[in-house]
């Protein structure tokens, strides 16, 4: 199914209405809108890419970010959070501004999102309320409608590949230990120097490209050069231990740092056992996902403690 968004401008009630299906559980998608990480790899159109400065995401709370062009340039943006229903809707308000958040002036809009969900289907709702028809008028042909859609159809590319290899880490809830790592783009050589050096041998799917899965339609098509990239490794190490490993893609808005490159990754042989384990490990640290099912089957969520290590805990019911 193409999922496209349908735009419908309301100039008696000076609004832009956008209306997108995702093919994704509502939890999924409503992760994606709310967590700053997973916004900076999906909102700007490309080659643009979206950095966000600070992140609260409350009643109150704002999100400050910069629109980035391949020469480096930022515009910056702050979303100011009004309202808030947890995994239904978000009101607030959006404008331009300088990197201290200090507002310039020009139209400001005011944003209600509407999240719904059916199974593996969500609609997500935006309408977009503007002060004057001529306010609409003038970010309309700034390219709005284009770069939303843009940036719409990344929300789906980083539904399809982000997520969707961890259904295939493991085909059983006995209980492991695995550390994940991230590279950017150098993740086969990396294991076969690890395979060479451990004399471990790969397992699970091995070496599996981005080449092997097939996109949703409406997706943008990868490059050849992204095609030969690593979407998920898998290398048994000493004693056991298995390391695994993705290719973080730039091109879909993901980038490579000291911090984000490794996670211990835990898989409980219960749901309790998950649940008791992120909740202790999460105490004082900052949660990026709250645990909860997930579409590929599993028990899902990650944070880092406040210690600054990175963790991920997936409880895998059996198949």
């Amino acid at each position: 199914m193409i999922n496209e968004a349908v735009f419908e401008k309301d100039l008696a009630n000076k609004q832009l209405n956008v209306t997108r299906q995702f093919n994704a559980p509502v939890e999924l998608v409503w992760q994606a809108w709310t967590d700053a990480e997973i916004l900076d790899q999906w909102w700007a159109p490309k080659p643009y890419r979206a950095e966000t400065k600070s992140m609260d995401f409350r009643e109150g709370g704002h999100w400050l970010y910069a629109m980035v062009s391949p020469q480096d340039e930022r515009n910056w943006c702050i979303v100011d959070y009004a309202s808030i229903q947890q995994l239904q809707n978000i009101k607030s308000s959006a404008a331009f501004c300088d990197e201290h958040g200090k507002k310039i002036d020009f139209p400001v809009m005011q944003w209600e999102q509407q999240f719904t969900g059916n199974g593996d289907i969500a609609t997500v709702k935006v309408t977009i309320t503007f002060d004057k028809v001529e306010d609409m008028e003038q970010i309309v042909g700034m390219g709005m409608q284009e770069g939303f859609s843009a940036a719409l159809q990344n929300l789906d590319h980083y539904l399809s590949t982000g997520f969707k290899m961890r259904a295939e880490m493991k085909q059983n809830n006995s209980a492991r230990v695995t550390t994940y790592l991230n590279f950017p783009g150098n993740t086969e050589e990396a294991f076969k120097f690890y395979k060479e050096a451990f004399g471990g041998e790969f397992t699970g799917r091995g070496l599996q490209r981005f080449g092997d899965i097939t996109l949703p339609e409406g997706v943008p098509p990868m490059s050849e050069a992204d095609k030969k990239l690593i979407i998920h490794a898998e290398l048994t190490i000493l004693g056991g231990h298995v390391l695994m490993a993705t290719d973080a893609l730039e091109s879909m808005g993901m980038k490579v740092e000291y911090g984000n490159n490794m996670h211990i990754n835990l898989e409980p042989e219960t749901k309790e056992e998950t649940t008791r384990l992120f909740n202790a490990l999460s105490a004082d640290g900052k949660i990026t996902m709250e645990l909860q099912d997930m579409f590929w089957g599993a028990y899902y969520g990650s944070f880092t403690d406040k210690y600054g290590i990175n963790w991920m805990l997936n409880h895998q019911s059996k198949q």
